[in-house]
């Protein structure tokens, strides 16, 4: 009996559970998928996030590259490349033995040169800067600056709480002559910013841009970015975790040229005037307003071809039921639809043990070059699969596509990767697990007598099928 079974048999009984969706129609092209073994590994050791993006990236300069960056479970921070033309996978440690922690995955930009500029942080390591490092040549993974600390927060913000700098999501903006804008988590676990005019030599004192009600400490919007590259930066955020908010909506704005404005245009206010209260930025999803109240936490956004924003998100009726929803903004109102039920969380519990992420879902991704289509991962004959959704009429109708099926190891958290075109081979990657019952290994495994056996052992996997597969 698959384990979604029971979970939802134990909740029926219970009375938790016992929802009907109304859920988008859709029809399945008739592809039979690959066990995920017969797919291309970036590396058979590395885990990452969905909180610093982009995790993976396509680059075309003297090479044409798929660049990806991950943590693997002795801690140390890595980047990869697929080589196009030779088809030759290089791989780079960048940073040993930081912290072994999902949650430390590094974070990709190049400049106007081909170098790479690679952020990435700590997680449960106490007050700690973000971590920043230079190529010293373009597309070259091979050589390296030092590592430079970033402390961002404003110091004289401290008595708020706590001071640590979580997740990077680097953005650089072509209309505003190149200057570098980098987000965080950061004080009190509020949504923070700082911007840098010399390609990351200097950065200005972090300010937080977004306050809910602070009515418990280290309440925790969790914050997804996505930017045109040139002028725009869209944002969906979270009043907090949804282990800790009853109900936990959905939020938008977008940044443009010095402010802050709401999917219709109108002006919030502008960037020196931040913090942006809730009740200011567009109101994506009320959980209120929602027939089973269902708390909500989000993966991913995008901008459709005439830059109206799309948002991915879950939603959960139970822990049991994780429900993946897509909405995008019409110009007038926001279309929301609820996809499918992706089952339930994937993390292993520990026997006897309630588990500590149980919103830990599959994981959904836009294609941002076509934000029509979407990468999922979904609970399938008790395994969670990689799925194509390809959406018409505006989201209404979808058709998927397998990408891996009779898998015998868990596929999650699949990140489409940025600048892949249409014809890029290598469209999406995600985290294959041979185990992961816990995000990280210095606290809830070592408190449970856990060893090296019990950290994450995922491999980092490609769409491309290895030749001669069965």
């Amino acid at each position: 009996m698959s384990r979604i079974l029971i979970i939802y048999i134990l909740l029926t009984a219970s009375g938790l559970v016992s929802h009907s969706q109304n859920f988008v129609k859709n029809s399945e092209k008739k592809n039979y998928g690959s066990d995920s073994k017969n797919f291309q590994s970036m590396t058979l050791n590395g885990a990452w996030c969905w909180f610093s993006d982009p995790r993976a990236v396509f680059y075309e300069g003297i090479h044409k590259r798929t660049y990806a960056g991950w943590i693997d479970n002795f801690g140390n921070v890595s980047i990869g490349y697929y080589d196009h033309e030779t088809q030759e996978i290089n791989t780079f440690i960048l940073y040993e033995t930081l912290e072994i922690d999902d949650h430390n995955n590094p974070s990709i930009l190049f400049d106007e040169n081909g170098r790479l500029l690679v952020f990435f942080n700590m997680h449960m390591q106490g007050v700690q800067p973000l971590f920043l490092i230079k190529s010293t040549e373009p597309e070259n993974i091979n050589s390296w600056g030092d590592v430079k600390k970033l402390y961002l927060n404003d110091p004289a913000l401290e008595t708020m709480g706590s001071m640590n700098h979580t997740y990077t999501n680097p953005v650089k903006l072509s209309g505003e002559n190149g200057r570098i804008y980098l987000f965080w988590r950061g004080v009190d676990g509020k949504p923070s910013y700082s911007y840098s005019d010399d390609n990351g030599k200097l950065w200005s004192t972090g300010k937080i841009f977004f306050m809910p009600e602070r009515i418990y400490n280290f309440r925790r919007p969790y914050v997804k970015i996505y930017s045109d590259g040139i002028k725009r930066i869209h944002f969906t955020l979270t009043d907090g975790h949804p282990l800790k908010e009853s109900e936990n909506n959905i939020y938008y704005f977008y940044y443009e040229r010095g402010s802050f404005f709401k999917a219709d245009g109108t002006k919030i206010k502008d960037m020196h005037d931040v913090p942006i209260l809730p009740s200011e930025a567009d109101l994506v999803y009320h959980a209120a307003k929602d027939a089973y109240k269902a708390r909500a936490w989000n993966w991913d956004i995008g901008q459709t071809k005439k830059g109206n924003p799309v948002i991915v998100y879950s939603k959960y009726p139970s822990q049991a039921e994780h429900v993946y929803c897509y909405v995008v903004w019409d110009n007038k109102t926001w279309k929301n639809f609820d996809l499918v039920n992706s089952g339930s969380w994937f993390p292993e519990t520990i026997e006897g043990a309630v588990e500590t992420e149980p919103y830990y879902s599959g994981g959904i991704s836009i294609d941002h070059e076509a934000p029509n289509v979407l990468y999922l991962s979904v609970e399938r004959d008790s395994v969670f699969e990689i799925e194509k959704w390809v959406g018409k009429n505006k989201g209404k109708t979808w058709r998927i596509e397998k990408i891996t099926s009779g898998s015998s190891k868990n596929n999650v958290r699949p990140f489409a990767v940025r600048g892949a075109g249409k014809n890029n081979p290598i469209q999406v990657m995600w985290m294959e697990n041979t185990k992961y019952i816990h995000f990280a290994f210095g606290s809830t495994l070592k408190k449970a007598g856990g060893g090296y056996s019990d950290r994450f052992h995922t491999a980092i996997k490609t769409n491309r099928l290895i030749k001669n597969s069965d």
